[in-house]
C-alpha cells in the first residue's frame, strides 16, 4: 500500500507529514517507557524483520497481491509508540534506497500504514486479551484478529486522504468499495504472518513480547500461612538469552528478504491494482529517487535477477537494522540518562 508521489496533492501530502512527524515525535517519547536493556536491541531487528517480510507479495486474487503492513506486528511485539517507529525507519528506507513510496507522500505513508494499523490493531488487541482467558494462546488469536481488522482499517483512512486531497476525479465510493475489498483480503494474510511471528516468539520468549506482558500470574507459595509471590524466574529459563532470539531473527530476516523474496508474487499489490483499474494513477509522478542503485528493490550492475534482488534485499535488512537499532539506542540512552538526572 505504498502510496506514491503524485496520487495525493501537495497542501494534504503537507498536512499527513505534519501528523506523522507529530506521531513520529510521540512515539520517540512513548519508547523511552516501552524499551528497557533487553528489548531494546529487538525492536530493531522487528523493523528489519517487517522490512523483509514486505518483499514477500502474496497473491490474494487474479492478477493482484499484497504484503504484510506490518503495524500490528510491531505494536504487539515492542509495543504501540515504538511499533510506529519501526514502520516509519522502514518506510523511510524503502523511500530512500529502493525507490518505493514517494518522498512526499511519505507522510502519508507513515500516517496510513504505520499510525492508522498501530492504533486500530492495538487497540483492538488490548481490547481482547483483557475479555479473552490469560494464556499464551488467547495472545495469538488477538494478534491474528488485530492484525485482519488494521488493514482495511488503513485501506479505508486511505481512501479518506485520497477524498480530501486526491489527484484525480475519481468517485470516492468506488475507490472506497475496491480498496476495502481487496484489503480484507489482504488482511487475511496479515493476520497469517502476524499470528505465526507472534506464536513463536511467545513460544520461546513471551517475556519480551510486550503484548503479552503479565500474561501470566505470579506464582503462590504459601508462608507461615499466608499467601505470597515467589520470585520471578530468570529470564535465560524462559528460553533462551535475547541474543539467540536477536541472531535467529537477523538470519531469519536475511534469508527471507534474500532468497524466498525472488520467489515473491509480481502481480501489483492492492493499491497499485485498484489505481490502475479506477484511474487513481493517471497523475503518477516518477520517483525522486528512480535512480538509486537499489531502486525496484535490485542492484544496478548485476545483471542476474536472483542475485540482484537477493543482495538488494539482504542490504535493505542491513541498512534498516542498522537505522532502527541506532535510533531505538539512542531513545533508550536518553531514558537512563533521564532517570540517572
Amino acid at each position: 500500500m505504498h502510496v506514491p508521489d503524485g496520487f495525493i496533492n501537495a497542501p494534504v501530502s503537507a498536512a499527513a507529514g505534519v501528523v506523522a512527524a507529530g506521531a513520529v515525535a510521540a512515539g520517540l517519547r512513548g519508547a523511552r517507557r516501552e524499551l528497557d536493556e533487553r528489548t531494546a536491541p529487538l525492536a530493531g531487528l522487528v523493523a528489519a524483520f517487517i522490512f523483509a517480510v514486505q518483499m514477500l507479495n502474496f497473491p490474494v486474487a487474479a492478477g493482484t497481491s499484497g504484503h504484510l503492513l506490518g503495524g500490528a506486528l510491531a505494536a504487539i511485539l515492542v509495543g504501540p509508540w515504538t511499533g510506529v517507529l519501526c514502520i516509519a525507519v522502514v518506510l523511510l528506507m524503502q523511500g530512500i534506497l529502493f525507490a518505493d513510496g514517494g518522498l512526499t507522500a511519505l507522510g502519508v505513508n507513515i500516517t496510513v500504514m504505520g499510525v492508522v494499523t498501530v492504533v486500530v490493531a492495538y487497540a483492538l488487541f488490548r481490547g481482547l486479551v483483557l475479555v479473552l482467558p490469560r494464556t499464551r494462546r488467547s495472545v495469538t488469536v488477538a494478534s491474528f484478529a488485530a492484525a485482519l481488522v488494521s488493514v482495511p482499517a488503513a485501506a479505508a483512512v486511505f481512501t479518506l486522504v485520497y477524498a480530501i486531497g486526491g489527484t484525480t476525479d475519481v468517485p470516492v465510493p468506488k475507490v472506497l468499495t475496491a480498496m476495502v475489498g481487496v484489503h480484507v483480503l489482504i488482511g487475511v494474510g496479515e493476520a497469517v504472518i502476524t499470528m505465526l511471528t507472534v506464536g513463536a516468539v511467545v513460544a520461546v520468549r513471551p517475556d519480551l513480547v510486550y503484548g503479552a506482558r503479565g500474561l501470566t500470574a505470579p506464582l503462590k507459595l504459601r508462608v507461615d500461612g499466608e499467601l505470597v509471590d515467589a520470585a520471578p524466574a530468570a529470564a535465560p529459563a524462559a528460553g533462551g538469552s535475547p541474543k539467540k532470539l536477536w541472531i535467529g531473527g537477523v538470519v531469519t530476516a536475511l534469508v527471507l528478504a534474500g532468497f524466498v523474496s525472488f520467489y515473491a508474487s509480481a502481480s501489483p499489490d492492492g493499491l497499485e491494482k485498484v489505481a490502475a483499474d479506477q484511474g487513481i494513477d493517471k497523475n503518477v509522478e516518477e520517483h525522486a529517487a528512480a535512480n538509486s542503485p537499489l531502486a525496484d528493490y535490485g542492484v544496478k550492475g548485476i545483471e542476474a535477477p536472483r542475485l540482484s534482488g537477493g543482495l538488494a534485499g539482504a542490504i535493505g535488512v542491513g541498512a534498516t537494522l542498522a537505522v532502527g537499532t541506532g535510533a531505538f539506542w539512542v531513545v533508550r540512552r536518553r531514558k537512563t540518562a533521564a532517570l540517572e538526572a
